[in-house]
This record gives C-alpha cells, sequence and structure tokens, in this order.
C-alpha cells in the first residue's frame, strides 16, 4: 500500500487544510504529517489568507465546503481566478453529495472530491497520488524550462561563434585588398539602417533584417579568389583584368556552397544571393547575370548600395576618398550604375544618418588606434 509521497528536492511541502470542523482538520494533518509540514485554517477566509503568505510552501489543499465566514466553494472560487488550481491541487472533502456542486467545483479546477466520513487510507492514498502526478509535472516543467535555458545559452554562444567564423572569413578578404577590416562592419550597419530607418521595413520581419545584415558581411568573399596583383592594382584595370575581377561574385556564391557548416543557418540564403548579385545594376548592365529590375534580389539591391557608399568614401589603392554628399549625389545620379529609384529616395532620406554611422566608427577607429599606441 502506498502511504509515503515521493517529492522532488525543493519543491514546496506543506499541506493546507481548511475546515470548521477541528477534529477534522486534526485527523487530515495525522495522515499526512509524516511527510508534509501541515497549515491549518478554520474558515475560507483564513485559507485565503493563509495561502497568500505561503503560497511559494503550499503542495496543497484540503478544503471543506461547508464552513461559517467563507465556504469552501467560495475560497474554490477565489482561488480559480488566479489560476491555483492549476499549479497546486486542491481537494474537496464534503458530506455534500449533491451533483451541482461536484460538478462546480470540477470546473473551478479541483482535483478530486473525497466524500465525508473519510476513509484514512483511502484518502491518503488518492491524495497522495495526485501530489505525485503534480510534482512530477512541476519537474519536468523545471527540468525543460532548465534545458530550454542551457539550449539558448548553447545558441547564443553559437551564434557568437559564427558571427567571428563569418567576420574573420569577410576580414581576411579586406586584408588581403589592403581595406580595413571595419568596411564588412560597415557594410553591415549601413543595410541595417537602410532597412530599419525606411518603408523597407514593412518587408521583411526583424529577423530576416537581422539575416541580411549579417550576410551583408560576406558579400564580397569570393575576393579571395582574385590574384593580388589585380585586387591591389592602383591603376586601371584592364579587360581581361575586370572580367577576373567580376568573376569574384560567382566565386563567392561556389565558396559558401562549399561551407557545410553555413548551410542550415538563417543567413545562408541571403549571403548567397547578395554575394552573387550585390554588383547587378536596375537597368540590366551590372554582372554576373545582367539581371534588371525587380529580378534582382532585394536584399542584393540593399547591399549593393551599401557597398558602393562605402567605397566612394574610403581610400582605395585606385583612388582617394570623396565626402559625404559627394558620394550621395554620385549613387543617386547613377553615376556608379543605376539602382532601384524608390531605394534611392530611401537612401537619399536615411543618409545624415549614415554620416553620423560613419563619424561614430571613424571615433572608433581613433580610439582604438590611440590604445594601440599606448600599449
Amino acid at each position: 500500500m502506498q502511504t509515503s509521497f515521493k517529492r522532488h528536492k525543493g519543491a514546496p511541502n506543506t499541506m493546507l487544510i481548511v475546515d470548521d470542523d477541528e477534529l477534522n482538520r486534526d485527523i487530515l494533518a495525522m495522515l499526512f504529517e509524516a511527510d508534509h509540514a501541515i497549515l491549518q485554517a478554520a474558515n475560507g477566509l483564513e485559507g485565503l489568507k493563509a495561502f497568500s503568505e505561503r503560497s511559494e510552501d503550499i503542495c496543497a489543499i484540503l478544503l471543506d465546503v461547508m464552513m461559517p465566514v467563507m465556504g469552501g466553494m467560495e475560497m474554490l472560487e477565489a482561488l480559480a481566478r488566479t489560476h491555483v488550481p492549476e499549479r497546486v491541487p486542491v481537494f474537496l472533502i464534503t458530506g455534500e453529495s449533491g451533483g451541482e456542486v461536484i460538478k462546480q467545483a470540477y470546473d473551478l479546477g479541483v482535483m478530486d472530491v473525497i466524500s465525508k466520513p473519510i476513509t484514512p487510507h483511502i484518502v491518503l492514498r488518492r491524495v497522495n497520488s495526485v501530489m505525485e502526478l503534480f510534482a512530477a509535472r512541476n519537474h519536468l516543467a523545471d527540468v525543460v524550462a532548465e534545458q530550454t535555458e542551457e539550449l539558448r545559452e548553447q545558441n547564443k554562444q553559437l551564434q557568437s561563434f559564427n558571427m567571428g567564423m563569418i567576420e574573420a572569413l569577410a576580414t581576411a578578404t579586406e586584408f588581403r585588398s589592403g581595406e580595413s577590416g571595419e568596411h564588412v562592419r560597415r557594410i553591415h550597419d549601413i543595410t541595417r539602417l537602410l532597412l530599419v530607418s525606411s518603408p523597407l521595413r514593412e518587408q521583411f520581419s526583424e529577423e530576416d533584417i537581422r539575416q541580411i545584415s549579417l550576410a551583408a558581411i560576406l558579400h564580397d568573399v569570393g575576393k579571395i579568389s582574385v590574384p593580388d596583383a589585380i585586387l591591389n592594382k592602383p591603376g586601371k584595370l584592364t579587360p581581361e583584368e575586370f572580367a577576373i575581377m567580376q568573376r569574384h561574385t560567382v566565386s563567392g556564391d561556389e565558396m559558401l556552397t562549399r561551407i557545410p557548416q553555413l548551410k542550415g543557418l538563417p543567413f545562408y540564403d541571403y549571403a548567397r544571393l547578395i554575394a552573387r548579385h550585390h554588383h547587378e545594376r536596375w537597368d540590366g548592365k551590372g554582372y554576373p547575370d545582367g539581371l534588371a529590375g525587380d529580378a534582382i534580389p532585394l536584399c542584393a539591391q540593399i547591399v549593393g548600395v551599401a557597398d558602393v557608399y562605402d567605397a566612394l568614401v574610403s581610400l582605395r589603392v585606385y583612388k582617394p576618398p570623396f565626402g559625404h554628399m559627394d558620394a550621395v549625389d554620385m549613387i543617386v545620379n547613377g553615376r556608379c550604375g543605376v539602382f532601384n529609384p524608390l531605394l534611392m529616395e530611401y537612401f537619399r532620406d536615411i543618409a545624415p544618418s549614415i554620416r553620423e554611422l560613419y563619424a561614430r566608427s571613424a571615433q572608433t577607429e581613433m580610439q582604438t588606434e590611440t590604445q594601440t599606441e599606448t600599449r
């Protein structure tokens, strides 16, 4: 015969007995005091007060129906309003045999209705069985919550690792071409700025915006395949050299397909589209596929604008930097290829924010250089 209650470590272990008959309370207390701390109340009002003061400790409520001041059904209704029966098992112990009372009790969430006069071993068995089920369920919920948190933390660490791997891969390309590693970070920031500070935000979820911005970091990954003599040539490229340079878009797409760790990551498809198509132009005169208009993936169009702006305002081996307003004017007026007219409106609107972004970036780089020099 089951006589003891199996409790999970750290679980609540106080039983609240609410009955106006002191003898009944004592009998019930004697049944359960070997395994539980006992808390008693003589009516529903006292019971509610006791529960509110010790709610974190209470593992079960044994509740009489007929009591002065406040009856058991009234107390049960008050408990149900705050969903207590969903997390603490409530047992109605009553001499009432009316079906309506029992139905109402079950509707309000009691786990069992036990008739008076009570039979001790039956009460013990029925109450302990239900309490063990509740305890097991709550323990399982705690374990699931703990494991979920562990998985969430592991996912954050994995995302951090992936971000580091992505930035390392992208920055390696930038260093080969003599550009600052901050280039890829700025492309990320401009892309995100265009997506969140313009009507484009209505076309993408916050998660899509995050993934597109992350994918933008790998836009030029294919330049790893371009020979140094072409990548760092200070003068104008010959037609043959330019054709090789153009291949970095296709190479980037192909390279991403060969890194199995990237497949399945949420930004992967965006990264491939951006790597391949960020040099396509609205009039079809871009490369590598000569796509035109809306045939160009929107994510690639956005990164294409960001990439051109950063190239214009940055020092390159083949040119000095342009000023902010000159760069904006060159892009909007088609001197760097034709872009989506609507995208140009958005770009012009957020141009002041881009200037601020670069001012903050320059300040950060200066502080980093100062710290390095003082070491």
